[in-house]
């Protein structure tokens, strides 16, 4: 196969089956051009799948290696640090230096709020700060500093499972460095604490994310803690290899993860998210033996079990499978109207929207209005998933993500109340790390909403739309709301949890899940941040309960927002960019 260049060979490739990467995969095999290998080999990479880089491309040893070590990512965050050292922004952040109180008249302190709460917050704001620099004020600074310095005493400021977040947090300021990462993270493996260990062992998943290793550390080590007795070390292994393994649809897991949904003394919340880190590792795969294994469990459960507020991730983990994958869905569905009516339509429903997830099916979004636009007793819960699925249909092209703006302003309007609480969030994905002023604005109303559930969606939205791009606007809003909420400890969470996301990695991280202008889709990228807002469709029990460290699964979406130039060596090269001309990613003026 002969093309005249790159964007001709990625249309025929895309044009095969929907922006689908695998088919990027086929014709890199199939094309002889050595520009054009290279070229793929940089896209694969950047979508985190694995790839072995063969002799047709480098003959020669070393740029095999040096090929492999930037298709594994394996030079990420040191191409990272280069950028953040060029443009001086290494200085760690705390996250008083986020909340800017003194900016706020008079009402910024909140200290009668529980100082739990406020801790774990600040846990979370610190990681996404500092995000892949390796050194925060928190959890790196040396014991010998301040009292409040030291990682030992900020991770004992967190009651029970707050610890578990703030192990895990260590993972996020050292993402992508797996060698001092897993160093720094292996000490909390040995303490009394389970909380702790559980945060570690998540944190070992987050560091690797996206990081390819022959050695596979985080396998290793996470293997040996996934049958423990504790449920909280399970939950925190379990999602750690979900997270490191998003994607890579390796089958040791599949057999030592399966397995786990077959055991009958496993609690209900480890069932679960087996479930979820199935459907991460094997996202967008089609896997019949997982969805099988997903629609028994979900067979089998009681009435009882089918009320609990956890149990909506297993659709989200079925639908995860078949992402993007239209029509090979539809057997899966066909099973799904055979669940017990608790959990029947809401399954049904997220199939459909994950199935046609920037796909900008308009047949699909009418079908999803159509669900909207009912008006239902008390206690039905699909249409929240619903309106996210309009949102991520419609997200795929420019237009249609207008459009699907002003349909969703229209439910904002004559919706039911369980269909505004989803809209703040639909807002959010349309325009994730893109803050366009009309959602900026609604969103801003919206959070000083009369129903908690919309205000709180709607503050974690503007974090979304806003993530990492330090927008002043959205920054000032956050900082009125958090005077405006200072009396209500779960909006002042979400408020924090936004401002953490604004300022994601000093600016320098983005959250979108398309490169090269919405070319391309990510699938783990899209899929990590769906299972983010679906566990926020109902915040009170998941991410304000005992479950916050879901948050950690948007892991998954973060790219550094750079391009980087480099020499035959590899070595960073400075190239002038005139303000004005068109770059891939970011350009700072």
């Amino acid at each position: 196969m002969k093309f005249e260049d790159l964007a001709s060979a990625l249309r025929i490739a895309l044009l095969l089956d929907n922006k689908s990467i695998q088919y990027v995969k086929q014709v890199y095999t199939a094309t002889d051009d050595l520009v054009l290998k290279k070229q793929f080999s940089y896209i694969i990479a950047r979508h985190g799948l694995a790839m072995e880089i063969d002799d047709e491309i480098a003959a020669d040893e070393n740029d095999k290696e040096m090929l492999q070590e930037i298709v594994n990512n394996t030079k990420l965050s040191e191409g990272y640090l280069t950028l953040a050292r060029d443009i001086e922004v290494m200085e760690a952040k705390s996250p008083e230096d986020i909340y800017k109180v003194h900016l706020i008249d008079g009402r910024g302190a909140s200290s009668s709020l529980d100082s739990a709460r406020q801790n774990l917050a600040a846990t979370f704001v610190n990681a996404f700060v500092n995000a892949g620099f390796g050194q925060d004020k928190l959890m790196t600074a040396p014991s010998d500093s301040s009292s409040s310095g030291s990682s030992g005493n900020w991770l004992f400021k967190n009651k029970e499972h707050g610890k578990a977040s703030a192990a895990a947090s260590l993972g996020m300021i050292l993402l992508w460095d797996t060698d001092s990462g897993l160093a720094q993270l292996d000490k909390y493996l040995h303490s009394t604490d389970t909380h702790v260990v559980a945060g570690a062992l998540l944190g070992i998943g987050v560091v690797t994310c996206g990081v390819k290793n022959d050695c596979d550390p985080a396998l290793a080590i996470l293997m040996e803690y996934v049958n423990k007795d504790d449920s909280n070390i399970r939950i925190g292994a379990i999602l750690g290899l979900g997270i490191a393994y998003a994607g890579s649809q390796k089958d040791e897991l599949r057999v030592q993860l399966s397995a786990i949904l077959g055991d009958p003394q496993a609690t209900l919340e480890v069932l679960v998210f087996t479930a979820v880190a199935l459907g991460l590792v094997f996202v967008g795969s089609c896997n019949e033996e997982i969805a099988q294994s997903i629609i028994f469990f979900l067979m089998e459960r009681s009435e009882a079990e089918l009320a609990e507020p956890i149990i909506r991730l297993l659709p989200v983990a079925l639908g995860l499978l078949y992402l993007g994958k239209q029509e090979s869905v539809e057997a899966t569905a066909e099973v799904s109207k055979t669940f017990d009516e608790k959990i029947r339509k809401y399954c049904d429903v997220t199939l459909m929207s994950l199935a046609y997830a920037g796909t900008g099916n308009v047949l699909k979004v009418q079908k999803l209005l159509g669900i909207c636009s009912q008006h239902l007793e008390k206690g039905e819960t699909h249409q929240g998933p619903a309106v996210l699925g309009i949102a991520l249909i419609a997200m795929s092209e420019e237009l249609g993500a207008e459009m699907a703006v002003r349909s969703l302003e229209r439910l904002l309007q004559y919706g039911e109340q369980n269909i505004r609480r989803a809209v703040p969030l639909a807002l959010g994905i349309l325009c994730i790390s893109n803050p366009k002023v009309n959602v900026m604005d609604t969103l801003s109303r919206l959070s000083h909403d009369a129903d908690a559930d919309v205000s709180m969606a709607a503050i974690i939205s503007l974090g979304l739309i806003g993530a990492g791009t330090n927008n002043a606007r959205i920054a000032g809003m956050l900082r009125n709301l958090s005077s405006y909420y200072y009396k209500e400890a779960a909006h002042l969470f979400c408020v924090r949890i936004a401002q953490g996301l604004v300022h994601l990695g000093k600016g320098l991280l983005t959250l979108s899940p398309y490169h090269s202008d919405r070319f391309l889709l990510s699938p783990m990228a899209l899929g990590g941040i769906v299972t983010v807002l679906h566990a926020c469709l109902d915040m009170k029990s998941t991410i304000l309960g005992k479950y916050h460290y879901i948050l950690y699964i948007i892991v998954l979406a973060m790219q550094p927002r750079m391009l980087l130039t480099v020499d035959e060596d590899l070595k960073p090269l400075p190239v002038p960019v005139r303000v004005g001309q068109a770059v891939d990613v970011v350009g700072q003026a």
